[in-house]
């Protein structure tokens, strides 16, 4: 039977209306799909720029922990598992070191010693949780103004223990995995540093080795293995070696002159770290000069080089030396 003309063309009408209807999903099917991709994100830790695939560092606080350098402390427990260490002038011109951990967490860390002002300087910036053993009174007051938790060994349970091999005071080791539980709230720390690309050229004079020269028999030397791509630490003459056999080795190290208030190896002195001041960083077998500043101590410390670019490091652990105005760095150019 055929039909009259106005059903015809209502038909053909209709059949159009959900073609186009058909080709618009269409359309806007593949138009989601295609904007909804999502992009990778490569995850890093803040304090090595060394990738973190669970995102591990961003559920940690930055942990602080005061430790021996003396002789008697030697060979030391954990320092290789550090993500950052800061070595300063304490009294009588000899150094100590704050371990910063958030990447690993060695269960025995040490020889641990106590709170010194320059150590305010130093935590400000990353908050978090400070460890120490005792103070004097004023080093304590210094240390209370910072945004940190402090745990001693009066507080901090089966997370410090005493090693009856040593003798002391150079015998209280702390266990960072626990200290950790004990931190309370989580503070992801900031970046202290600006990282190069994977792929990016070396950037500096050529250097084998150098000797940061502090005084009082603490002088530290570092020697550049193109192989592993770090700096092999020497102290006391001797190369530094962990209690576990594992040769202390970082990728960079930075060193910042600084003025220490009230007089170097004084008691009570400490580093100004908010200011300015010559900077050399030794990184990728190579030395930058530049200049480091900081506005004020809630700020992290910049490395600028003399063109004023960023000074970038490699991704790995950095050591940071805050040697006193007038003392020298001597380098030794690759050979």
């Amino acid at each position: 039977m055929r039909r009259p003309p106005l059903v015809v063309m209502a038909i053909v009408l209709l059949s159009g209306v959900a073609a186009s209807a058909s080709a618009a999903d269409t359309t806007t099917t593949t138009s989601t799909t295609t904007t909804t991709t999502p992009v990778p994100h490569r995850r890093v830790a803040a304090l090595t720029g060394l990738p973190d695939p669970t995102a591990v560092t961003k559920r940690r606080s930055a942990l602080t922990i005061k430790m021996d350098n003396t002789p008697q402390a030697h060979p030391q427990y954990g320092i290789n598992e550090a993500d950052v260490v800061y070595e300063e002038i304490v009294e009588g011109g000899i150094t100590r070191l704050a371990a910063i951990f958030n990447s690993n967490l060695p269960t025995k860390v040490g020889p641990v010693r106590s709170v010194r002002r320059t150590d305010r300087e130093i935590v400000f910036p990353i908050g978090g949780i400070f460890a120490f053993s005792g103070g004097a009174q004023y080093a304590l007051s210094s240390i209370e103004t910072a945004p940190v938790k402090l745990i001693d060994q009066s507080n901090a349970g089966a997370a410090m223990f005493r090693d009856p091999t040593r003798p002391p005071p150079h015998n209280l080791f702390a266990n960072a995995e626990l200290l950790m539980k004990e931190g309370g709230k989580v503070h992801p720390p900031p970046p202290l540093f600006t990282y190069v690309s994977r792929n990016a050229p070396a950037l500096g004079a050529p250097v084998g080795s150098f000797t940061v020269n502090f005084l009082s028999g603490f002088a530290t030397s570092y020697q550049w293995n193109g192989k592993t791509r770090t700096w092999l630490r020497s102290i006391f003459g001797t190369p530094d070696v962990t209690a576990t056999g594992v040769r202390v080795a970082p990728t960079n190290v930075i060193v910042m002159s600084v003025n220490y208030f009230g007089g170097v190896g004084v008691e009570g002195s400490y580093a100004q770290m908010v200011g300015s001041g010559p900077v050399e960083v030794f990184s990728d077998g190579r030395l930058q000069k530049g200049t480091w500043f900081r506005r004020n101590i809630r700020l992290k410390t910049a490395y600028r080089s003399a063109s004023g670019k960023v000074i970038a490091l490699r991704s790995g652990q950095t050591w940071v030396e805050l040697l006193a105005t007038g003392e020298t760095v001597s380098v030794y150019a690759r050979s």
